[in-house]
Formats: structure tokens, sequence, C-alpha cells
């Protein structure tokens, strides 16, 4: 049976700002208060200062002494800089899923979700998604079998990248799931060329729909 890992606070936490910086939710000069984050996600202050500690060190937020901290202004090559090395690792991570296998209860696991999800869109539970999509991706670094490759791509992690509004976010879903099957499917019949086609589009569509929210340049 496929288990979820549950990824360190510090990472989950950075992964739901990162994205709302993305996808225009925190923009540029707006406050982020340690306290009124930590009390939303109802944890405690220290994962919180920890992912602000990560945001700095990418340029996304300037901390502030004792008073949380700033959103930077980013643009598109930013996002877009972020993205280009995703799809680099994580299609490499495909590649070598499919070379390397995963064990058949997994694989059954995980499509037999995404196939109930396809087939019964209407009732989607989003957590459910989220966790599905986490499953899958942790699902193929395990697979990928090298140590640094799945400890650089938590470092980028910002879960399911569906831009803004209700109706980029179900066209994501949707796009997402036909996708992850692709994938998947080229994994179990072990073709690493198209594992790792099927990843770069899928990350390459996901950095679309961060870029809709920055004007052209």
């Amino acid at each position: 049976m496929e288990t979820l890992e549950m990824m360190p606070a510090r990472i989950r936490i950075t992964s739901i700002l990162r994205k709302a910086i993305y996808a225009g939710e925190y923009k540029g000069g707006d406050e982020l208060s340690l306290t009124e984050i930590a009390a939303r996600l109802g944890i405690s202050r220290t994962p919180v200062r920890e992912a602000f500690q990560v945001l700095e060190s990418e340029g996304l937020i300037t901390l502030r002494m004792n008073k949380g901290a700033v959103v930077n202004t980013i643009d598109r090559k930013f996002v877009r800089d972020i993205f280009e090395m995703r799809i680099l690792l994580e299609s490499e991570a495909a590649r070598k899923a499919a070379e390397n296998g995963i064990d058949e209860e997994t694989l059954a696991g995980l499509t037999g979700r995404l196939y109930d999800l396809r087939d019964h869109f209407d009732s989607l539970d989003v957590a459910e998604y989220v966790a599905l999509n986490q499953a899958i991706h942790q699902a193929i670094w395990r697979a990928a079998d090298n140590h640094q490759l799945t400890a650089y791509l938590l470092e980028l992690w910002n879960g399911p990248s569906v831009g803004h509004g209700e109706k980029a976010a179900a066209h994501h879903f949707q796009a997402s799931t036909h996708e992850h099957i692709a994938i998947l499917q080229a994994i179990r019949d072990r073709q690493p060329d198209e594992a790792r086609k099927a990843m770069n589009r899928h990350i390459t569509r996901s950095m679309e729909n961060m870029l809709a929210n920055y004007p052209d340049a």
C-alpha cells in the first residue's frame, strides 16, 4: 500500500507561503506577520520562522527585526527560473523512476485514486487532491532513489500550482489528473524517455499557471 510521507513542518509552511507569493495572493510590499500566519495555520511560531528564513534566502521576502517580513517584488523571470529548475529535476526523477520501477501495489493505489478522481470530478475534495498530488510526486522521488535529488526537490516544492481563482484551480486539478496518469503509466511501462517528457509537460504547464499572474515584460 502506498503511504504519504509527511513533509517536515518547515517545508510544508514554506511551500504554502511560496505558492501564495507566486500566485499573487501576497504582493510586493505586503507585510507577513509571523504570529498571524502561525495562528491561521494552527501551528507554533517556530516552523513559520524557519519558513521565513528559507523564503528570505530565496529572495521572496525580507525579514524585519521583530516585525515579521515584507514580500519582495518578483517578476516573470524569477518565477520562470524557479520552475525551470523543477522541470529539470522532476523530469530526471521521473526518468529514473521509470528505469528503477515503482512497486505494483503503490502504482495500483495511486492510479486507482486518479481514475476515481477523473471519473468523479464534480465531487472533488481539494484537501484529498493536495494529499494525492504530494503522494504521487514523493513516490516518484523515492523510486528515483537519489537522496540529493529528493532534497533539492523538497526545497523547491510548492504543491499544486493552481494559479489564481477558482476557475484556474479547477482547470489545473483536471489537467493535472490526466498528466499524472500519463506519468505513472510511462513509469509502469518502463519508458524512461516518455516519463521524462510527461513530467516536463506537467511542470511546464504548472509554470504557465503561475506566469499568468504576471504582466508581460
